[in-house]
Protein backbone atom coordinates (compact mmCIF):
# COMPACT_ATOMS: atom_id res chain seq x y z
CA UNK A 1 0.00 0.00 0.00
CA UNK A 2 1.12 3.51 -0.68
CA UNK A 3 1.54 6.10 2.10
CA UNK A 4 -1.51 8.00 0.77
CA UNK A 5 -3.70 4.89 1.04
CA UNK A 6 -2.38 4.18 4.56
CA UNK A 7 -3.16 7.74 5.61
CA UNK A 8 -6.65 7.56 4.09
CA UNK A 9 -7.30 4.18 5.72
CA UNK A 10 -6.09 5.44 9.12
CA UNK A 11 -8.24 8.56 8.75
CA UNK A 12 -11.33 6.46 7.95
CA UNK A 13 -10.72 4.16 10.91
CA UNK A 14 -10.23 7.09 13.27
CA UNK A 15 -13.33 8.80 11.88
CA UNK A 16 -15.32 5.60 12.40
CA UNK A 17 -14.06 5.28 15.97
CA UNK A 18 -14.98 8.91 16.67
CA UNK A 19 -18.48 8.38 15.21
CA UNK A 20 -18.95 5.20 17.26
CA UNK A 21 -17.86 7.01 20.44
CA UNK A 22 -20.30 9.86 19.73
CA UNK A 23 -23.16 7.41 19.18
CA UNK A 24 -22.31 5.53 22.37
CA UNK A 25 -22.21 8.77 24.37
CA UNK A 26 -25.79 9.55 23.29
CA UNK A 27 -26.89 6.02 24.22
CA UNK A 28 -25.23 6.21 27.65
CA UNK A 29 -27.81 8.53 29.26
CA UNK A 30 -30.93 6.46 28.42
CA UNK A 31 -29.06 3.24 29.20
CA UNK A 32 -27.95 4.56 32.61
CA UNK A 33 -31.52 5.74 33.36
CA UNK A 34 -32.91 2.31 32.41
CA UNK A 35 -30.23 0.56 34.48
CA UNK A 36 -31.00 2.67 37.57
CA UNK A 37 -34.77 2.18 37.26
CA UNK A 38 -34.35 -1.58 36.75
CA UNK A 39 -31.85 -2.26 39.52
CA UNK A 40 -32.48 0.57 42.00
CA UNK A 41 -28.86 1.68 41.53
CA UNK A 42 -27.90 5.07 43.01
CA UNK A 43 -31.02 5.17 45.18
CA UNK A 44 -33.45 5.14 42.25
CA UNK A 45 -36.77 3.69 43.48
CA UNK A 46 -38.35 0.94 41.44
CA UNK A 47 -41.79 1.29 39.86
CA UNK A 48 -44.15 -1.64 40.26
CA UNK A 49 -47.35 -3.13 41.58
CA UNK A 50 -48.49 -4.13 45.08
CA UNK A 51 -46.34 -6.66 46.94
CA UNK A 52 -47.34 -10.29 47.52
CA UNK A 53 -46.38 -10.50 51.19
CA UNK A 54 -45.98 -8.40 54.31
CA UNK A 55 -43.13 -9.12 56.73
CA UNK A 56 -43.12 -8.65 60.51
CA UNK A 57 -40.08 -6.38 60.29
CA UNK A 58 -40.68 -2.65 59.90
CA UNK A 59 -38.87 0.41 58.62
CA UNK A 60 -39.26 4.15 59.15
CA UNK A 61 -39.68 6.17 55.96
CA UNK A 62 -38.80 9.85 56.20
CA UNK A 63 -39.98 12.41 53.65
CA UNK A 64 -38.07 15.37 52.24
CA UNK A 65 -38.99 18.05 49.71
CA UNK A 66 -36.90 20.76 48.09
CA UNK A 67 -36.92 23.15 45.14
CA UNK A 68 -34.28 23.85 42.55
CA UNK A 69 -32.87 27.38 42.60
CA UNK A 70 -35.30 29.77 40.93
CA UNK A 71 -38.40 27.58 41.37
CA UNK A 72 -40.91 29.94 43.03
CA UNK A 73 -43.27 27.28 44.43
CA UNK A 74 -43.57 26.27 48.05
CA UNK A 75 -43.20 22.49 48.39
CA UNK A 76 -43.20 20.24 51.45
CA UNK A 77 -44.10 16.76 52.67
CA UNK A 78 -47.37 16.69 54.61
CA UNK A 79 -45.92 14.17 57.06
CA UNK A 80 -42.31 13.97 58.26
CA UNK A 81 -42.12 10.19 58.57
CA UNK A 82 -44.15 7.00 58.85
CA UNK A 83 -43.49 3.56 60.23
CA UNK A 84 -44.55 0.62 58.07
CA UNK A 85 -44.00 -3.09 57.77
CA UNK A 86 -41.94 -4.36 54.85
CA UNK A 87 -44.38 -5.16 52.05
CA UNK A 88 -47.12 -2.92 53.47
CA UNK A 89 -48.54 -0.46 50.94
CA UNK A 90 -48.36 3.13 52.18
CA UNK A 91 -49.78 6.43 50.96
CA UNK A 92 -48.01 9.73 51.66
CA UNK A 93 -48.80 13.26 50.51
CA UNK A 94 -46.76 16.28 49.48
CA UNK A 95 -48.12 19.80 49.14
CA UNK A 96 -47.21 22.30 46.44
CA UNK A 97 -48.30 25.92 46.29
CA UNK A 98 -47.82 28.49 43.53
CA UNK A 99 -47.72 31.90 45.28
CA UNK A 100 -47.10 33.82 42.04
CA UNK A 101 -49.53 35.54 39.67
CA UNK A 102 -48.68 33.29 36.72
CA UNK A 103 -48.94 29.64 35.68
CA UNK A 104 -45.87 27.56 36.49
CA UNK A 105 -45.08 23.97 35.52
CA UNK A 106 -42.82 21.72 37.51
CA UNK A 107 -41.39 18.22 37.28
CA UNK A 108 -40.24 16.35 40.37
CA UNK A 109 -37.07 14.27 40.47
CA UNK A 110 -36.72 11.76 43.28
CA UNK A 111 -34.19 9.74 45.19
CA UNK A 112 -34.06 7.29 48.06
CA UNK A 113 -31.32 7.11 50.66
CA UNK A 114 -29.44 5.16 51.67
CA UNK A 115 -28.67 4.20 48.07
CA UNK A 116 -28.84 0.52 48.93
CA UNK A 117 -32.55 0.88 49.77
CA UNK A 118 -33.38 2.12 46.25
CA UNK A 119 -33.61 -1.43 44.90
CA UNK A 120 -36.24 -2.32 47.50
CA UNK A 121 -38.30 0.91 47.50
CA UNK A 122 -41.12 0.54 44.97
CA UNK A 123 -43.49 3.34 43.93
CA UNK A 124 -46.83 2.27 42.46
CA UNK A 125 -48.27 5.75 41.82
CA UNK A 126 -46.53 9.09 42.14
CA UNK A 127 -47.00 12.75 41.25
CA UNK A 128 -43.41 12.60 39.99
CA UNK A 129 -44.48 10.42 37.04
CA UNK A 130 -46.20 13.41 35.37
CA UNK A 131 -45.70 17.12 34.83
CA UNK A 132 -47.46 19.30 37.42
CA UNK A 133 -48.98 22.62 36.30
CA UNK A 134 -50.19 25.02 38.99
CA UNK A 135 -52.33 28.07 38.37
CA UNK A 136 -51.64 31.33 40.25
CA UNK A 137 -52.42 30.85 43.95
CA UNK A 138 -53.20 27.15 43.47
CA UNK A 139 -52.38 24.72 46.27
CA UNK A 140 -52.44 20.96 45.63
CA UNK A 141 -51.92 17.78 47.62
CA UNK A 142 -50.00 15.19 45.62
CA UNK A 143 -49.97 11.50 46.59
CA UNK A 144 -47.26 8.87 46.36
CA UNK A 145 -48.17 5.20 46.88
CA UNK A 146 -45.26 2.90 47.72
CA UNK A 147 -43.92 -0.06 49.66
CA UNK A 148 -40.57 -1.41 50.78
CA UNK A 149 -40.00 -4.91 49.43
CA UNK A 150 -39.70 -7.62 52.11
CA UNK A 151 -36.86 -9.14 50.03
CA UNK A 152 -34.73 -6.44 51.65
CA UNK A 153 -34.44 -8.84 54.62
CA UNK A 154 -32.71 -11.38 52.37
CA UNK A 155 -30.00 -8.94 51.27
CA UNK A 156 -26.72 -9.29 53.15
CA UNK A 157 -26.30 -5.52 53.66
CA UNK A 158 -29.79 -4.06 53.18
CA UNK A 159 -31.35 -6.20 55.94
CA UNK A 160 -29.86 -3.79 58.50
CA UNK A 161 -31.59 -0.69 57.07
CA UNK A 162 -34.18 0.70 59.48
CA UNK A 163 -34.56 4.26 58.15
CA UNK A 164 -35.17 5.29 54.53
CA UNK A 165 -35.53 8.85 53.23
CA UNK A 166 -37.65 9.58 50.15
CA UNK A 167 -36.57 12.92 48.66
CA UNK A 168 -38.16 14.99 45.91
CA UNK A 169 -36.87 18.11 44.21
CA UNK A 170 -39.17 20.17 41.97
CA UNK A 171 -37.64 21.71 38.85
CA UNK A 172 -39.10 24.37 36.54
CA UNK A 173 -40.49 22.87 33.34
CA UNK A 174 -41.93 24.14 30.10
CA UNK A 175 -45.71 24.42 30.09
CA UNK A 176 -47.34 22.27 27.39
CA UNK A 177 -48.61 24.42 24.52
CA UNK A 178 -52.21 23.22 24.92
CA UNK A 179 -52.29 24.34 28.58
CA UNK A 180 -50.54 27.64 27.89
CA UNK A 181 -53.08 28.52 25.17
CA UNK A 182 -56.03 27.81 27.52
CA UNK A 183 -54.79 30.10 30.26
CA UNK A 184 -55.61 33.81 30.05
CA UNK A 185 -52.90 34.39 32.64
CA UNK A 186 -49.28 35.13 31.79
CA UNK A 187 -46.96 32.13 31.52
CA UNK A 188 -43.36 32.18 32.72
CA UNK A 189 -40.93 30.42 30.35
CA UNK A 190 -38.16 28.22 31.73
CA UNK A 191 -34.69 29.74 31.35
Amino acid sequence: MTPVNNTRRTGLILGGVALLMALLSFAAVPFYDWFCRTTGFAGTPLIGTAPDEVADSSVTVRFDGSLEAGMPWEFRPMQREMQLKLGETALAFYEAYNPTDHVIAGQASYNVSPDLAGGFFTKMECFCFTLQVLQPGERVEMPVSFYVDPDMLKDRDAKFIRHITLSYTFHLADIPAEEASLSPISVVPVN
